[in-house]
């Protein structure tokens, strides 16, 4: 038996980067009690774990080659180089699990109590949820579960891996197949090409980043393949097969013809990522949207009275600063005495870690033209060359 639920004044379910940042702002506006709701062993969430921040070390990685194949413009003698892959899983993983340790001190400094173990909610008279058989309640629970990777339902797709299991590779795969066009496929394909594996980047139209401004998606794309990442445009995977010396083939439609592609070591599914709501949501009364996102207000209520969510699990503007701020904001709101206080979503800037590196905010030109109308748009387009490669040009 469960028992009776014991009483919180704030609750967070999920111990990524948005409930860690909203849980202790409570604390430090006067929140005597708050619990934080974390199932995986490891506070940081995607974003720590199995997202930017080690995307991020990946990233600097495939500079250093490309470094080093531009030394001799720069007037430097380099003699062969190798790359280990194991050695920068081993730093990269011990940097990973420092930061774990810090997100632990920073809840227990704050004074927010760890609740381990998988949230659902629970028929109650107010909402309650309950955690490795014991129950909880509090008159303000926020939900902050974020996504996780989506995996084609295609025959052989269990082949493959997803953005996660890249942080689990020991080795280097040789060639790989990533499948997908968002910042997710542009960035590990990016990664892999610049340290030297054969890489298939399969699209399902024609260029990459899609729902980036045109002249970013244009110019991406174009520079694919000269970091080394061979785009296989208007493509979709009809099933993956392992053959008998452990390789993939892959089966796909291109341009309305049938391909093949074979000899991968690896296959990476980029395409897209779904909201963690397997929480027993009907029995909160907290309504999902079409899309399977849980329905907010532009003040992160849900459906249910007393019951908030914010982050990936909303389906808006998936960045870890905008749950942080989000989270704060809603604190500030609930525990500050600011009603009024929001998150702001227009304008928020993004960064995308391509070969080059592209950012943006505000609007996309085709947003623009559709929210204000052709006539009253005005588009400005300025190229140079970085002054970095500029020098490498004769």
């Amino acid at each position: 038996m469960s028992g009776a639920a014991e009483q919180f004044d704030y609750l967070v379910i999920g111990g990524g980067s948005g409930g860690v940042s909203g849980s202790r702002k409570a604390t430090a506006l006067g929140a005597k009690k708050v619990g934080l709701v974390e199932a995986s062993p490891k506070f940081g969430g995607t974003c720590v774990n199995v997202g930017c921040v080690p995307k991020k070390v990946m990233y600097n990685t495939a500079r250093h080659a490309e470094f080093l194949h531009d030394h001799g413009v720069y007037g430097f003698t380099v003699k062969e180089s190798s790359f280990d892959w194991g050695t920068v899983k081993t730093r990269r993983d011990a940097y990973i699990t420092r930061l774990n340790g810090i997100y632990d001190n920073l809840l227990e400094k704050s004074g927010v109590q760890k609740i381990m173990g998988a949230a659902k909610f629970v028929a109650a008279d107010q909402p309650t949820i309950e955690v490795a058989g014991k129950r909880y309640t509090a008159p303000h629970i926020t939900i902050a579960t974020g996504g996780r990777p989506v995996v084609p339902n295609v025959p052989g797709a269990e082949h493959g891996i997803t953005s996660d299991g890249f942080f689990e590779l020991e080795t280097q795969p040789k060639k790989v197949a990533i499948v997908g066009a968002g910042y997710i496929a542009v960035e590990l394909a990016g990664i892999f090409g610049a340290l030297g594996t054969e890489v298939d980047l399969f699209i399902r139209r024609e260029k990459a980043l899609r729902v980036f401004d045109s002249v970013l998606s244009e110019v991406v794309t174009a520079q694919l393949p000269k970091g080394g990442v061979n785009v296989v445009s208007k493509s979709q995977v009809q099933s993956v097969t392992k053959e008998a010396d452990g390789t993939l083939t892959l089966k796909r439609m291109t341009d309305g013809a049938e391909a093949t592609s074979s000899g991968y070591d690896c296959l990476l599914w980029a395409i897209g990522r779904s909201p963690n709501v397997e929480i027993g949501l009907e029995h909160a009364g907290v309504e999902l949207d079409g899309h399977g996102f849980i329905k907010v207000d532009e003040y992160q209520n849900t459906t249910k009275k007393g019951v908030y969510a914010l982050g990936d699990v909303c389906g808006k503007a998936l960045l870890t600063p905008v749950a942080i701020q989000a989270a704060r904001r809603l604190a500030l709101r609930i525990f500050g005495g600011q009603p009024e206080m929001k998150l702001d979503y227009n304008n928020i800037a993004t960064v995308v870690f391509s070969h080059p590196p592209i950012g943006t905010v505000g609007l996309t030109e085709e947003q623009a033209r559709k929210t204000y109308g052709d006539e009253n748009i005005k588009v400005h387009v300025s190229r140079s060359v970085n002054m970095y490669h500029a020098v490498k040009t004769d």
